[in-house]
């Protein structure tokens, strides 16, 4: 197995698929035999219901570890995979911006949390925010790497040098070993010259620290969160499953222990 990798997916413009590569990603990474677990951070709680989970049956969420100070591990819940564990987000996530502005080492909320649990996975993945507050802040400070998803449409770069800024800050006072581990294209249309376009941009923005896999437009990968599933239940033969296929090979490539130094 490899070694515990912490990993924020993260971009503060919404509905860029961060979400969905998030869940797809994860729950493949599980079909390959790792230790799973996926942090929604998003009040939106949009991970939570896309694994299936009714926010209105929770009864702790990550509010309460972030917040409350309460255990994560009464926050866990499992998924329909064996190797995949969720600790999904609630509305009161919300007002968390405010409560947490009082508490003591406000930045390593989540990061203190993750502690007692981290031993029992190879993989965290953190669902964060559309936003820069307090909780990306948190997620950033517990993770080794950033993947950014960016949507190939027009102003697909806005507030992306917002996003490198914090990072950066973040990087500098808070977790130098934080870097980025890539930027993920996502609903591509080939057939536009707009989109052709946003690729070229995008790759000369992040360089070499771009996924090659593109992540097309695709109607199934939109339907399966309407069911609970990810695309590899819903329709694992979709061209939606095999990008994330192949982007979780390149993943694995990137988190591998030759690798260690680089995250």
């Amino acid at each position: 197995m490899i070694p515990v990798r912490k990993i924020a997916v993260a971009n503060q413009k919404g509905g860029v698929g961060k979400t969905t590569t998030t869940i797809n990603l994860a729950y493949q990474m599980a079909l390959e035999g790792y230790r799973i677990l996926v942090i929604d951070l998003d009040p939106q709680g949009n991970a939570t219901s896309g694994f299936g989970i009714d926010r209105r049956e929770l009864t702790t969420s990550m509010y309460h570890a972030v917040v409350s100070g309460e255990s994560l591990k009464q926050v866990i819940v499992k998924t329909g995979h064996p190797r995949l564990d969720l600790a999904p987000a609630s509305l009161d996530l919300a007002g968390a911006e405010v409560e947490m502005i009082d508490l003591p080492d406000r930045e390593f909320s989540l990061k203190n949390a993750l502690s007692e649990v981290e031993e029992y996975y190879d993989l965290v993945f953190i669902d964060c925010p559309p936003s820069l507050g307090i909780l990306t802040v948190n997620a950033f400070s517990a993770v080794n790497g950033i993947i950014v998803p960016v949507q190939c449409e027009y102003y697909a770069l806005e507030g992306l040098g917002q996003l490198m800024q914090t990072y950066a800050m973040v990087q500098e006072h808070l977790n130098s070993p934080l870097t980025i581990l890539g930027a993920i294209l996502t609903m591509f249309d080939g057939r536009t010259n707009l989109a052709k376009e946003v690729v070229s941009e995008v790759r000369r923005f992040f360089g070499e620290q771009i996924f090659d896999t593109i992540v097309p437009r695709n109607v199934r990968l939109a339907e399966a969160p309407g069911f609970g599933q990810s695309i590899f239940e819903y329709d694992s033969g979709s061209i939606g499953a095999r990008a994330y296929r192949l982007l979780a090979d390149e993943l694995i490539r990137r988190v591998d222990p030759a690798a260690r130094g680089k995250l």
